[in-house]
């Protein structure tokens, strides 16, 4: 019954606990290997260091006995006994009879076969100041000379084979101990890591119930869980800027059209109620064909930017910028003119972007129609196209008109937004500078609204397109 309650915790069954599980496995594996290396290489290094050494005591001993006989052998085997340190040999010197001639031992030690094996494990009994016998592991070599004396070393190995148990319960020590703080690491970082998902998914869920000014929150480390809140914030804040201009659209619409298409029922009823001459009759159609031409353009213009906001454009192409300004200013001066206003344009040489040539006109198209529109004469307009800091083209439209207020400069860009003194003064529908701001994003420029440098009373409007340079 216990057990059908139990239940794992939550980070236990993420992806973060298995992968930080799996990086504990193969830090305990290397760990259990690391230790199995140094125990081995350890103990080899000592048993081959004391086998070396007796070898090479024995091949001296030999050597002394060739040269000298067993007058020398004897005269070294006395003169290495008598040599104090902390690593003496233990020696014996036998004659062929079998007597004893020199070195530590009485005899040969028990279980020893003279003349047998050269390679000898054995143990050595030490009398201790108390009396009692210590028994300690040695390891020997034998060699029997040609006159038939044996000669025999050996070697206290109690020392090294101390060492041993010491490194093996280093061993069983550490490697259970490194295991364990793997694990708690391992545990520690899944769960971090599963608590910033955890705050993502509650981000997640806020948005999703309706709480559009939900954000996810930023530790401040730069790691890639804040670059992810960073991305999924600018995601949410786009989200939330799209879904209240969804939310004003019909509003807009509404209050944009609802005045053209009043005035058009009002003359299409004055028609049908009077009788008119053939001249009238065909003012009227006019008027009215003009009215719905007006209502199709606004029309037209939600469309495209709409396609521009889904990121729906023609074919992307190396544009010269240079040649389109001069196309907008052959295109634009006349109609300065007829306007009253002055004209003067500064365009660069060879500059170059990435893009839609039919969307970058439209946008130039719009900031000079604006212009003309709203500046009144006698007024100045100073259309430039000139290579920018940071590798940019700059595409800007200077006017001498009465400007916007700064703080209405970033609701302008917004669709339907009109200021209220320009609604009765100019036709439009609000969507022009809104269509060059998604151009703008379209292109990944930026787009901008500054003074034009004029007098208090009028002073005038710069619109800054900036283009990322070829």
């Amino acid at each position: 019954m216990m057990l059908e309650n139990f239940r794992l915790p939550t980070f236990v069954k993420t992806t973060t606990f298995r992968l930080a599980l799996l990086h504990s496995g193969l830090f305990a594996v290397f760990l259990v290997g690391l230790l199995i290396y140094l125990y081995t290489s350890t103990v080899v290094y000592i048993r081959g260091e004391a086998r070396s050494s007796l070898d090479a005591e024995l091949t001296e001993l030999v050597q002394a006995h060739r040269q000298g006989g067993l007058v020398r052998l004897n005269q070294s085997v006395l003169e290495r006994s008598s040599v104090p340190g902390s690593r003496q040999f233990i020696y014996l010197l036998q004659d062929g009879e079998g007597r004893k001639i020199s070195g530590d031992l009485s005899g040969p030690p028990a279980g020893v076969e003279v003349g047998g094996a050269e390679k000898i494990s054995f143990t050595i009994d030490y009398p201790k100041a108390d009396g009692s016998i210590e028994t300690r592991p040695a390891e020997g070599r034998q060699a029997t000379l040609a006159d038939g004396s044996l000669i025999f070393v050996a070697y206290d190995i109690d020392e090294f084979v101390g060492i041993i148990p010491r490194v093996t319960n280093v061993v069983w020590t550490a490697a259970p101990i490194g295991i364990l703080m793997s694990l708690i690491g391992g545990i520690i970082v899944s769960r971090t890591a599963a608590r910033r998902a955890e705050e993502l998914a509650k981000t997640a869920e806020g948005v999703m119930a309706g709480d559009l000014s939900r954000r996810a929150p930023l530790a401040g480390s730069g790691d890639e869980f804040d670059d992810l809140a960073g991305q999924l914030n600018a995601m949410l804040a786009k989200i939330e800027q799209l879904m209240l201009s969804s939310r004003h659209v019909g509003d807009a619409i509404a209050h944009d059209l609802r005045t053209p298409l009043t005035r058009l029922r009002n003359r299409l009823e004055s028609s049908l109620a009077s009788s008119m001459s053939k001249e009238e009759t065909e003012e009227t159609l006019e008027n009215t064909l003009g009215e719905v031409d007006h209502v199709l353009d606004t029309f037209n213009a939600i469309l495209r930017l709409s396609r521009l906001e889904a990121g729906d454009s023609g074919p992307v192409e190396r544009i010269d910028l240079s040649a389109i300004g001069h196309e907008m200013a052959e295109l634009f001066e006349p109609a300065c003119e007829d306007a009253g206003l002055k004209f003067s344009a500064e365009i660069g040489r060879d500059l170059f972007v990435n893009g839609e040539r039919s969307l970058l006109a439209h946008a130039l198209s719009n900031l000079l129609d604006n212009a003309i529109k709203y500046t009144p004469k006698p007024g100045d307009i100073r259309f430039e196209v000139a290579g920018g800091q940071d590798d940019t083209v700059v595409l800007k439209v200077v006017d001498t008109g009465p400007g916007i207020p700064r703080k209405d400069r970033e609701r302008v860009v917004e669709r339907f937004v009109r200021l209220e003194a320009s609604r009765s003064l100019q036709p439009g529908s609000g969507l022009g500078l809104a269509l060059v701001d998604a151009v703008a994003d379209l292109h990944k420029g930026s787009f901008s609204l500054d003074d034009g440098g004029g007098a208090h009373h009028r002073p005038g409007l710069a619109a800054t397109l900036r283009l990322p340079r070829l």
